[in-house]
């Protein structure tokens, strides 16, 4: 028999990540982010820029995971990386770069509270916010293309930092 959320042994666990999103304004990767965010047990849902669509379109896949999920609208991404910083947490961005550390051998070496950071849907993550991290990981692609949608690399990334959260 198929499990589903009402019988599956499943237990609720809240994990200290806050996901920021650096002008992430597509509807279906919005709504997507949040059901993500909801499936790993993140703290906070964090989007940053001056459009983002939280409305009808976003709903048809975040299948009401916005109820749930807690998360905030900031303007100014570099504003709310640096009140992170203030308050201790463990900035991430998931950039592929050329000093970027593979997600698959990348060692979570701290207590902190983490932020995951996710770049612009088009550009990735600014030089500027690079510069600002504690550490850039990225996903190995084996393909021709050299990006991946931002909601299939979030997946990827929360589910190999919450494994090693829960090591």
């Amino acid at each position: 028999m198929q499990l589903n959320h009402y019988n599956s042994n499943f237990q609720k666990q809240k994990h200290p990540i806050t996901v920021i999103c650096d002008n992430v304004t597509n509807a279906p990767n919005i709504g997507s982010l949040f059901r993500i965010a909801d499936a790993f047990g993140i703290e906070e849902l964090v989007f940053c820029g001056s459009d983002i669509p939280l409305g009808k379109r976003m709903t048809k896949t975040s299948r009401s995971t916005e109820k749930y999920v807690t998360h905030s609208i900031n303007e100014d991404i570099e504003t709310q990386t640096q009140a992170l910083k203030a308050k201790n947490y463990y900035l991430i961005a998931l950039e592929i770069t050329e000093n970027s550390q593979d997600l698959s051998t990348f060692k979570l070496q701290t207590h902190q509270p983490i932020a995951l950071i996710l770049g612009d849907e088009n550009f990735g993550v600014s030089e500027p916010l690079l510069k600002s991290v504690d550490a850039i990981v990225h996903i190995n692609m084996f393909g021709n293309n050299s990006s991946m949608n931002v909601v299939q690399a979030t997946s990827i990334a929360l589910y190999e930092i919450t494994k090693q959260l829960n090591a």
